[in-house]
């Protein structure tokens, strides 16, 4: 079957493979899936690299929960485990002006910048001053700007010196129930746009030197993928692919934007309360 996804999860499960690859659940706000693959090699036949996938399923997340404080706190303790120590690059990637390719960009406007903090305030703040640096930027789509996201952060390495990178990103998923209820984790990185066949430069440790954190929600799956996973064939030849987004996709943005925000603020400043950072962000 020819399934196109992102998410390490359906890969894994469409493919049944078990060979140098483990999966492990837990959580509360969240249902938590943490697929480890040990090699490369391992993970070849579905595309994927080595390292750890964790998926997060819950309820929609393009509606106003009572548990968005549980589900960022989970979010949150769960990237907190895949991020080293030290400055932080927070990387939104996709179209800003493309309602289901906008959560990278409104989920880094809300990421508190604190890297000119220091020269800024000096002693006037010493708590402000002594967070954890972190730079963010929206980089925009080659299309926009005429530059691969990769070499944008080429050509930040040298002068900001993070220790990692936060990357946020629109996924496609297979299955249409996955659509604005999950998340994903990954520390082996990101190839911007491969879920639509877009594929741009990989974005990973092996590509820049530091560990990149990718993260992201699925917000469109491709009617080829819808056909096969419900009647078994492949669509007819001929018949003009599409992708496919929820209807309040703008709703679902503009609230998974929000908790990926939280979570990340919460995973890279511990010493801020939930009360802070909301403060900060709305």
């Amino acid at each position: 079957m020819n399934i196109r996804t992102d998410l390490a999860l359906e890969s894994v499960n469409a493919a049944k493979i078990s060979e140098g690859i483990t999966q492990t659940t837990r959580g509360k706000a969240f249902k938590i899936t943490e697929i480890k693959i040990a090699e490369d090699r391992h993970g070849a036949k579905i595309g994927k690299k080595k390292g750890r996938y964790i998926t997060l399923e819950g309820e929609p997340l393009g509606r106003f929960s009572d548990t968005f404080r549980e589900m960022a706190a989970e979010l949150s303790q769960e990237l907190s485990e895949l991020l080293p120590d030290g400055p932080c690059l927070v990387i939104g990637l996709g179209n800003s002006d493309i309602t289901p390719d906008a959560l990278g960009p409104l989920a880094a406007s809300r990421v508190l910048a604190t890297r000119h903090l220091r020269e800024e305030l000096g002693d006037e703040d010493e708590f402000l001053s002594s967070l954890r640096q972190v730079s963010v930027m929206a980089s925009g789509v080659l299309g926009q700007t005429g530059i691969e996201t990769a070499e944008i952060i080429e050509g930040l390495l040298e002068k900001l010196k993070p220790s990692s990178i936060i990357a946020v990103d629109a996924l496609a998923c297979s299955d249409v129930s996955r659509l604005g209820t999950t998340i994903q984790l990954s520390d082996s990185g990101i190839s911007p746009g491969s879920g639509v066949a877009n594929r741009r430069r990989e974005i990973s440790k092996d590509s820049i030197g530091i560990p990149v954190i990718a993260a992201g929600v699925p917000t469109v799956v491709d009617m080829y993928t819808i056909v096969q996973n419900i009647t078994g064939r492949r669509a007819a030849a001929g018949i003009p692919n599409m992708m496919v987004t929820p209807r309040d996709v703008d709703r679902l943005i503009e609230r998974s934007s929000a908790l990926m925000a939280m979570g990340i603020n919460l995973a890279l400043h511990p010493e801020l309360s939930f009360e802070d950072v909301e403060n900060i962000m709305f």
